[in-house]
Order: C-alpha cells, then sequence, then structure tokens
C-alpha cells in the first residue's frame, strides 16, 4: 500500500510541475504576441503618418514651388519648345514659334 501511496505522490508531483510549466510557458508566448501585436500597430501607424507625409510632399503646388526655386524651371510655351525630328538617320530642330516669326519678319508666306 505504501508503494502505491509513493507512485501516485510521484504522480501528482509530476503532474504538478508539468502543469506549472505549461502556465508558464503560456504566459511567456502570450506576452510575446502582445509585444509583437503592439510593434504591429506602431509599425501601422507609423506607415499611416509616412503615406499623409508623402501626400503633402507630392502636392501639386509644392512641386512647382520647388521647380521653380530650387531648379530654375519654367513652364513650357511655344516660343521656347523644341521638336526633333529623325528622318533616314538625319536629326533635325526645329523651333515652330521663331519659324513664324522670322517668316513674318520676312514678309513671305508658310
Amino acid at each position: 500500500m505504501m508503494r502505491l501511496n509513493m507512485i501516485l505522490l510521484a504522480a501528482v508531483l509530476g503532474s504538478a510541475f508539468y502543469l506549472v510549466q505549461l502556465q508558464y510557458e503560456s504566459r511567456t508566448v502570450y506576452a510575446a504576441m502582445d509585444k509583437t501585436q503592439a510593434a504591429a500597430r506602431k509599425l501601422t501607424t507609423e506607415r499611416e503618418t509616412l503615406e499623409v507625409q508623402k501626400r503633402a510632399q507630392t502636392a501639386a503646388l509644392r512641386v512647382q514651388s520647388i521647380a521653380r526655386e530650387q531648379l530654375a524651371m519654367r513652364e513650357a510655351t511655344p516660343s521656347i519648345t523644341q521638336y526633333v525630328t529623325i528622318r533616314n538617320g538625319q536629326v533635325t530642330v526645329s523651333t515652330p514659334v521663331a519659324e513664324a516669326g522670322q517668316i513674318a519678319a520676312s514678309g513671305r508666306k508658310p
């Protein structure tokens, strides 16, 4: 009888230790999962913030002002437009408005 009691006591202690170990692992995994979810929420918020900043940076008025001020660009007008034509391997550059002005100045008809 004493042997049976000792075997049962060892089985109960073994199962109790196993249960404690499983609870500890469960808490550890839950804490890691909670940290991961918090990091995911933080990354999502950061991504949304960056999207808003990206939209603000690509606004048309901002791009135009940077092009004028920093890059010294100007809008294309017919007077500064040049057309490049390639025929039979030969490249020709023409400015239609300038040519029209030369024609008008010379009195010729186009």
